[in-house]
């Protein structure tokens, strides 16, 4: 990429703020310091809107209005949430059930992470508290555009995929109000698109899970979108046993086996769903499926430190 004097004059500018519950940090390249802060602030903004249609923190949320009503009637919807939820399922199918964003309805007493969970709870029990985690029992109406949760108590949830859609999301609005390079980092699921002022890639640093304020190698990218799935982001000890907070949806009970997955490919909605069914799918069946499909990648490590890579992912 020859340099002009746009791009020799260019300089990164970022703001970093707490949005969803997590830190996000948007960077922006341009030579002009009051127009990239303005472009930060709609991102920024764009991501508040998004949080407000999915949380479940406020009452009059789309996601809260289609859990009360669970077992009882539809509720109509936005067509964004609409679509969210219909790609959802589908992502749900490809993962096997994986991926399920009825994982709201699991019992919050069973795991809490924390100080005072001293002992694993038995499998029946467990099997039992994730009963009503199904996303087969999400019935969509297209022409109604109405969502019904089958099961009374069932609950839909966006964290394993809200990050990744508002990151998205962001990003195509900057790209659209002309940012030609830049970054939005969603607590380490991040969309990196264009060139760094001096037109190298974007470097991104994987976490290194056994000292989770360092890396173990570093990726360079652009227009692509990485997401990394940990046993280092939250977990709890007990009996000299870390236990991860990804649970499996068909158990009940934590993920073992796995320290982290990272997964590479251009959407950022899609590279924070994959990563945690592949913890889920475990190492051979998780890549097994990574390698079926097109344009996504994995890095895979597991709790003896071997690193596994998918087909196309030639990672030293």
């Amino acid at each position: 990429m020859p340099a002009t004097k746009n791009a020799i004059a260019s300089c990164i500018h970022k703001q970093a703020m707490k949005l969803m519950g997590n830190r996000f940090e948007i960077t922006v390249v341009s030579p002009d310091a009051e127009w990239a802060n303005d472009r930060i602030a709609a991102a920024v903004a764009e991501i508040k809107r998004i949080e407000q249609l999915l949380t479940t923190y406020d009452e009059n949320s789309e996601t809260n209005q289609v859990n009360r009503a669970a077992g009882i009637s539809p509720v109509k919807v936005s067509e964004e949430t609409f679509q969210l939820i219909k790609r959802s399922i589908r992502i749900s199918d490809i993962t096997q059930g994986a991926f399920d964003i009825t994982y709201g309805s699991i019992d919050k007493r069973l795991w809490n992470f924390d100080q005072t969970m001293t002992r694993l709870p038995d499998a029946k029990t467990a099997k039992k508290m994730v009963r009503l985690i199904n996303y087969r029992n999400i019935l969509l109406d297209e022409k109604e555009h109405t969502v019904y949760l089958k099961e009374k108590g069932m609950r839909i949830g966006f964290g394993g995929i809200g990050k990744g859609y508002a990151a998205e999301k962001a990003k195509q609005l900057l790209k659209e109000s002309g940012v030609e390079s830049g970054i939005v980092n969603a607590s380490g699921d991040l969309a990196a698109w264009g060139v760094q002022p001096d037109g190298k890639p974007w470097t991104v640093g994987i976490v290194n899970p056994n000292f989770a304020n360092k890396i173990f190698s570093v990726l360079e990218v652009t227009d692509m979108a990485v997401a990394t799935s940990g046993n280092y982001e939250k977990f709890t000890m007990i009996n000299g046993v870390k236990y991860s907070h990804t649970i499996n949806p068909r158990t009940g009970l934590p993920v073992q086996g796995i320290k982290s997955v990272t997964i590479i490919t251009p959407n950022a909605e899609i590279a924070d769903a994959m990563a945690t069914p592949v913890t889920i799918m475990g190492i051979r069946t998780g890549l097994d499926m990574i390698n079926q499909l097109k344009n996504i990648e994995a890095i895979i490590i597991d709790d003896n430190d071997k690193i596994y890579t998918s087909g196309n992912l030639h990672f030293a």
